[in-house]
C-alpha cells in the first residue's frame, strides 16, 4: 500500500464566508445565494458539457480543520457523542467533504453556484455531475439523523428577540461592516439555546448564557419559550486585536472600532 496520496485542488470557493459560523451546516435550499467556484488554470477543458446539469457533487477539503477524533459532538440533536463515520463532522481522518450544489452557470475558468455549506478559500478536489437516477435514494433510512430531522421538522421552539442595545450594535455592525449573523443566530438559538460546545454556546453566569458566532459572541437570556440578545461582544482581547504580529485575527479593525464605540463589550472587559 503506498504510504500517502498526492492530491491537488482544481478550484477554490469564492464567497465571503470568512469564518465556519458563517456558512451552515447543510446548504439552505431555496435560498437567494451564489457562491463562485474558481478553477485553476488548466481545467478550463474539464468543465465543457456541464451546461444543462442543474446539480453537481463538489469533493472538497476541510482545510480549516486540524487532527481527527474517533468520537464528536454533532451540532444538531442532543449532547451525544456519536461515531464519526456516523456523522458529517469535519474532524476525520482525512477530511474530506462532500456537497452537492446548484449549478448556476460555467464560464470560462469559473462556475457559479447556489446555495453552499462552504467557507471562502475552501480547496475543491473534484467535480461530479449529479445524476437523480444513480444518486438519489429518498426511501433510505438515515438512521439517528432521521429523528433528529423529525424533531426539526416544526417549527422553532423558541421566539428569539434583540433587545435595544443589541439591535443597534447588529444594525451598526450590519451597515457600517457588512457584518451580519443575526440570521445564524435566530435559527441556532430558536431550536435549542441550551448549553453545547459544538454549538459553541456557554452558559456564563445566573440566568446569562453566550454564543459563538465567529468571532464575535452573542449574549442572551432564556425564559417561558423566548430567548433575548441583551448584547453583542468582540470575541477578541482589545490586546489580541492590537498586536498585529497576530495576522490571523478575523474583522480586526471591525473588533478595534466596535470596543470603540461599545468599550465594555469584549471578552475580557474591552481591556
Amino acid at each position: 500500500m503506498e504510504p500517502g496520496l498526492t492530491v491537488r485542488p482544481i478550484g477554490y470557493v469564492r464567497n465571503g464566508s470568512r469564518v465556519k459560523f458563517d456558512a451552515r451546516h447543510q446548504p439552505l435550499e431555496g435560498a437567494d445565494e451564489r457562491h463562485v467556484l474558481e478553477l485553476e488554470p488548466g481545467h478550463e477543458m474539464a468543465v465543457r458539457d456541464l451546461e444543462g446539469f442543474t446539480r453537481i457533487w463538489l469533493v472538497w477539503w476541510f482545510h480549516k480543520n486540524k487532527g481527527w477524533r474517533p468520537l464528536v459532538l454533532p451540532p444538531r440533536g442532543p449532547a451525544r457523542r456519536r461515531g464519526v463515520f456516523a456523522t458529517r463532522s469535519p474532524h476525520r481522518p482525512n477530511p474530506i467533504g462532500l456537497t452537492p450544489v446548484t449549478l448556476l452557470g460555467v464560464e470560462p475558468g469559473r462556475l457559479w453556484l447556489g446555495p453552499c455549506d462552504l467557507v471562502d478559500g475552501t480547496p475543491v478536489l473534484d467535480i461530479k455531475p449529479y445524476i437523480p437516477s444513480y444518486d438519489a435514494f429518498p426511501g433510505e433510512s438515515s438512521g439517528w439523523m432521521g429523528e433528529v430531522e423529525a424533531g426539526m421538522a416544526g417549527p422553532p421552539a423558541f421566539r428569539v428577540g434583540f433587545e435595544a442595545q443589541a439591535l443597534e450594535q447588529a444594525e451598526w455592525l450590519a451597515s457600517v461592516w457588512g457584518i451580519d449573523f443575526r440570521p445564524r443566530v435566530v435559527e441556532l438559538l430558536g431550536r435549542d439555546p441550551r448549553p453545547h460546545r459544538t454549538r459553541r454556546i456557554q452558559a456564563r453566569g445566573e440566568g446569562c448564557w453566550t454564543l459563538g458566532c465567529g468571532p464575535w459572541r452573542a449574549v442572551f437570556g432564556v425564559g417561558a419559550g423566548e430567548v433575548r440578545v441583551t448584547g453583542l461582544e468582540a470575541g477578541y482581547p482589545r490586546r489580541f486585536l492590537e498586536d498585529l504580529g497576530r495576522r490571523s485575527v478575523p474583522d480586526r479593525e471591525a473588533q478595534l472600532a466596535f470596543l470603540e464605540r461599545w468599550p465594555a463589550s469584549g471578552v475580557d472587559g474591552g481591556r
